[in-house]
């Protein structure tokens, strides 16, 4: 006797349910095939390395891959020979990049036509902020002094900065712009690392240096030099919370976020993106990846790829608008 037609759909729908669950299943069982490469844009031994080599601790001790992880610095260029490096393995997924800002500000500045659209998000890791930092001995007790000062002679400070057109050097010109004077007329010197401009100011070579609270850090804990300032939307805590915001000082800046992504390479596979997703979820709520940040005064902000593509999206949107206000975009 033939089924009526109720009771055929009441047996295909079951199966067709069957079938997609595992075409799902199929689509995100992808896995590593082969030794995976983390890409640091900076040489070794800064908190880039440090936090790219935790990453690889992390996912071979706590197996979250079965293959090798090698970590391979990539310095030059601000950025530039690690995104160009990267740019070779489009469609491969055992290539990640830890990636900064300057990926936006090489672009905008006309160094490279490569735009971070042209990679694959995988995940925001945390956001740092920039701190304005001076010798222990300067009279400068404020932000408030330092901006006092410059209205009268905007290059009567030398500023050190680790590039020209990073995040760093952008909230600094920011906050000076908001303040009334022209970025454009301060004396910056640009340093290989935020480590040499601080000791080119605590020798008396510099008045102030922007860097990020990280590269700060270890100067202020040992008495060298203290901190004037956060380009934060609030007063942070820990080890910061004696430091006061740019806007409790009356300077609305601070929109410039010094932000960490990992980045895949072009065209990667939902099931790839979604393996890598999962992995970094896991890797950020380790003990081993909370000490490091706490040691280091990070804001643990952590999103999946999709709400890292509208965050960068938005970031970058603001990195456009500040460089294009200070003649720095092309």
């Amino acid at each position: 006797m033939p089924m009526k037609p109720t009771a055929v759909m009441a047996a295909v729908i079951p199966m067709a349910c069957v079938f997609s669950a595992l075409s799902v299943q199929a689509q995100t069982a992808w896995r590593p095939e082969r030794n995976i490469e983390i890409i640091i844009p900076t040489a070794a031994g800064g908190i880039n390395d440090q936090v790219s080599r935790l990453i690889q601790k992390t996912l071979q001790d706590g197996k979250l891959v079965g293959v090798p992880v090698i970590p391979t610095n990539k310095a030059g260029g601000n950025q530039l020979l690690a995104i160009a490096y990267l740019n070779q393995y489009a469609g491969n997924p055992h290539y990640l990049l830890y990636s900064a800002p300057t990926v936006f500000t090489n672009q905008l500045g006309g160094l490279t036509a490569q735009m971070y659209t042209d990679f694959t998000p995988l995940a925001l890791l945390y956001v740092e902020h920039t701190v304005i930092t001076v010798a222990t001995a300067s009279p400068l007790k404020t932000m408030r002094d330092l901006i006092g000062r410059l209205k009268t002679d905007p290059a009567v400070f030398a500023f050190g900065v680790s590039s020209r057109g990073g995040p760093n050097h952008l909230a600094l010109s920011q906050a000076v712009r908001t303040a009334g004077i022209d970025p454009a007329k301060l004396k910056v010197v640009v340093f290989k690392t935020n480590a040499e401009s601080m000791t080119a100011m605590m020798g008396g070579h510099l008045q102030a240096v922007a860097s990020s609270v990280s590269s700060a850090m270890s100067q202020v804990t040992a008495g060298n030099t203290r901190m004037l300032a956060i380009a934060a939307p609030q007063r942070m805590g820990g080890a910061l919370a004696s430091v006061p915001t740019l806007r409790e000082q009356g300077i609305d800046a601070g929109g410039i976020s010094n932000w960490r992504v990992v980045f895949g390479a072009k065209g990667l596979a939902p099931a790839q993106v979604a393996f890598w997703e999962e992995a970094l979820a896991k890797t950020v709520v380790t003990a081993d990846w909370k000490k490091l940040l706490e040691e280091n005064n990070l804001e643990s902000q952590f999103m999946r790829s999709r709400d890292t593509a509208k965050y960068l999206e938005s970031e970058y949107a603001a990195t456009r608008a500040v460089m294009s206000d200070l003649g720095l975009a092309k």
